[in-house]
């Protein structure tokens, strides 16, 4: 398998010198804490981002970064955004700083602007080599960026990089409840790697679980069914998508193990009852034989915007006792989103394993009603085969599935999640 070429842009470092009068910015709206203000990125051609800057009370004409410093998040070029900028690989990246609230009322934005930088960066190359654009102290300018020669001025201090991030890029050739090929993707070609095969056999719970799972100290992982108190069509259990490669093996597999079920008095799948999948690889060189590699939660999330809300664990060599929560996060259930595992721009329990570092994978969901064929990207090094990719591939459709699962249960399923009587195993 052959990588995609992107790049990301890291922007870090990021700490505010105010001059003494604006050392402590004052009025309604402002941040009580040491981090009063906040940044917007802006990278051409990209949506903006926010992160929050620390006050440093270091020497802004040192050139080392400041301790109180952060991180923000990154920016990712894809081949299509390279092969754009070959002609023209200049960009501008522009950072404004903000004091007070961060967010928008009554359609304004809340923080008073306290200048703005404005950086060109030069990515010709950055597919290939890691490079370092910026490091050090600016004066805040105008608005626009420029420079003012006013003394006693607002300092920040940023760093810009940028590293290759290679990935591999794969989509699924139809919805994963239609047992779709999955092909890989690289510029113009696509090539079939994986087929799926889809289930919804809610009447047999063990085709839902590997053959050697148990019960007893795995309780945290795995609630019990709910058939004796739940009224028929009242729950949706048993799914599950097995992947194979091209000899037919499975390599992977996602299975429901928490039924969907709505809450007591409601239609909807609750945050304080998920429903949960895990997802599976092959356990040495038995075909029957599965060990646990991450656990999917997924729940109707409510509040302004109606969303999808999930969490993904993943299984340490302790065993399912001891999940790491790397991913967890809402998206929109009209508009879908993307679900992302990504560490490079922050410290959290993904730091605690050593292969799980940077990017690690993306996928493409749809909102609720939408055809979905998941574009799915896995970070390279966390791939040193195809069984390695597959699991990304069965994570994806796990939280795509979770879309169908989580609907309000007054809306029917598609004929595809309907209970089927074939005999289906690993």
């Amino acid at each position: 398998m052959d990588p995609c070429p992107f790049v990301r842009l890291i922007v870090e470092s990021l700490a505010l010198k105010l001059p003494s009068s604006a050392a402590r910015p004052a009025g309604p709206g402002v941040h009580p804490t040491s981090t009063p203000c906040y940044a917007k990125l802006k990278l051409t051609n990209f949506p903006c981002q926010t992160a929050l800057i620390p006050l440093c009370n270091s020497d802004p004409s040192s050139s080392s970064p400041p301790e109180s410093s952060t991180s923000s998040a990154g920016f990712h070029l894809d081949p299509t955004t390279l092969r754009r900028l070959s002609s023209k690989p200049l960009i501008i990246l522009k950072v404004s700083v903000f004091t007070g609230r961060m967010g928008r009322a009554c359609g304004v934005t809340s923080g008073k602007l306290l200048g703005s930088v404005r950086l060109s960066i030069d990515v010709s190359g950055a597919h290939s080599r890691a490079s370092v654009y910026h490091n050090g102290w600016m004066k805040l300018g105008g608005s626009d960026g420029s420079r003012t020669d006013k003394s006693g001025a607002a300092k920040l201090h940023v760093a810009v990089r940028s590293e290759p991030d290679p990935r591999f890029v794969f989509q699924f050739g139809g919805e994963p409840e239609c047992s779709p090929v999955v092909f890989q993707i690289q510029e113009n070609i696509r090539q079939p790697v994986f087929s799926c095969k889809f289930s919804a056999d809610r009447n047999n719970r063990s085709r839902s679980l590997p053959s050697d799972f148990t019960m007893g100290s795995n309780k945290r992982w795995m609630r019990t069914y709910s058939a004796d108190r739940e009224k028929p069509g009242r729950e949706r259990k048993g799914w599950m998508i097995i992947v194979y490669d091209l000899s037919g093996s499975s390599v992977a597999a996602a299975s429901m193990i928490t039924p969907f079920v709505p809450s007591p008095g409601s239609d909807r799948v609750s945050r304080s009852n998920p429903g949960a999948w895990l997802i599976l690889r092959p356990n040495g060189a038995s075909v029957s034989s599965w060990k646990p590699w991450g656990r999917l939660e997924a729940w109707r999330e409510r509040g302004p915007v109606d969303g999808l809300g999930y969490k993904f664990e993943l299984v340490t060599d302790s065993g399912l006792t001891s999940g790491v929560s790397i991913a967890e996060g809402t998206m929109s259930v009209k508009k879908g989103g993307q679900f992302c595992i990504d560490n490079a721009m922050k410290d959290s329990a993904l730091r605690l394993i050593s292969n799980v570092r940077g990017f690690v994978m993306g996928s493409t969901v749809e909102g609720e009603g939408k055809s979905s064929k998941p574009m799915v990207q896995v970070g390279v090094r966390h791939v040193t085969c195809m069984a390695d990719a597959a699991l990304f591939i069965a994570l994806s459709a796990a939280i795509d599935l979770s879309m169908d699962a989580c609907r309000l249960f007054s809306h029917k399923l598609r004929k595809e999640f309907l209970p089927d009587e074939q005999d289906y195993s690993l």
